[in-house]
């Protein structure tokens, strides 16, 4: 790990020692400190303490100050805020509002504008997948085709990202996407269920000595979300699905959960690991769209952090 600059840090209320344990992750809380510094936002606090990546609450919420257009902040209204489309989908409150570094937000942030423009989702998503996608039909956001219905995983899990399209035959697929940015993949793992075992014989794209591997940190969370996947075409019975974890190239847990995660497939079309500097530059060929510049500026762009 790099020496941290820790007066920079601290000037930007972003001096994380203990929660940062990755690089990226303090140069990506930097990034949002700067980002938010450069927006005339106010540091939010939490536990006391002034917070670089956090903005206040409740103007955050009134404001939605962490969406970078008018037509993001409308599709979050439309998606979190009314109570019939979030019912039972988990948000997180109030970081969906006040935390800069939150996959949540940057799920909205990066695939809203996609929500009302299709055409661009298609391109970008065709070039991601060499044709497997011929058209983007819908996208959707914190989906679960049934939660804690056993004829899925028969737990709470759900896709950060949905998107349902049309295949090169005119079939019927989608792909769940799981969005990773500041996040080192520590989190305690979930109680192991028999069910799962039931899906993954059922997949036959898992190498059996590895399973045990599965069940374990960094690779369980990726392992159920791709379970999901595959009972959902059985049971809905699309003709192609996938699952793809989508990180910032620069972080390392990702990139090396991927990794792992690779070692305990025998087949891989049903699992693709897409970094968020691929799609974005994907968008970019296809549209000039402003909104893009500014996800890059924001998310992406650590040339801009002071040496």
């Amino acid at each position: 790990m790099n020496q941290r600059p820790e007066v920079l840090l601290r000037r930007y209320h972003a001096w994380e020692h203990n929660t940062d344990k990755l690089d990226f992750q303090w140069r990506a809380r930097l990034l949002q400190s700067l980002w938010r510094d450069e927006q005339g936002l106010t540091a939010g606090e939490y536990r006391g303490k002034i917070r670089g990546a956090r903005l206040v609450m409740p103007e955050a919420k009134d404001t939605l100050a962490n969406y970078l257009t008018p037509a993001i902040r409308e599709v979050v209204r439309n998606e979190v805020e009314d109570p019939i489309r979030a019912q039972g989908k988990l948000y997180g409150r109030p970081r969906i509002y006040d935390n800069l570094l939150s996959s949540q937000p940057l799920c909205f942030n990066l695939f809203g504008e996609l929500t009302l423009d299709l055409d661009l989702a298609t391109e970008a998503l065709r070039d991601m997948t060499a044709g497997r996608i011929a058209r983007v039909v819908a996208i959707d956001f914190e989906y679960s085709p049934g939660r804690g219905d056993d004829r899925y995983t028969g737990d709470r899990s759900a896709f950060d990202v949905y998107v349902r399209y049309e295949t090169p035959s005119r079939g019927t697929g989608f792909v769940g996407i799981e969005v990773k940015y500041h996040e080192s993949l520590d989190d305690p793992v979930a109680d192991h269920r028999p069910r799962y075992d039931e899906i993954a014989a059922e997949m036959d794209c898992f190498v059996p000595d590895q399973l045990h591997r599965l069940r374990e940190r960094p690779l369980q969370q990726v392992w159920r979300d791709h379970l999901l996947v595959g009972a959902h075409q059985r049971v809905d019975e699309f003709e192609d699905a996938f699952f793809a974890f989508l990180y910032p190239e620069g972080n390392t847990a990702c990139s090396n959960a991927v990794e792992q995660y690779g070692q305990c497939l025998s087949g891989s079309d049903s699992f693709e690991g897409w970094t968020l500097e691929r799609l974005v530059a994907c968008l970019a060929t296809h549209s000039s769209a402003q909104w893009i510049r500014d996800l890059h500026h924001r998310y992406l762009d650590f040339s801009r952090l002071p040496r």
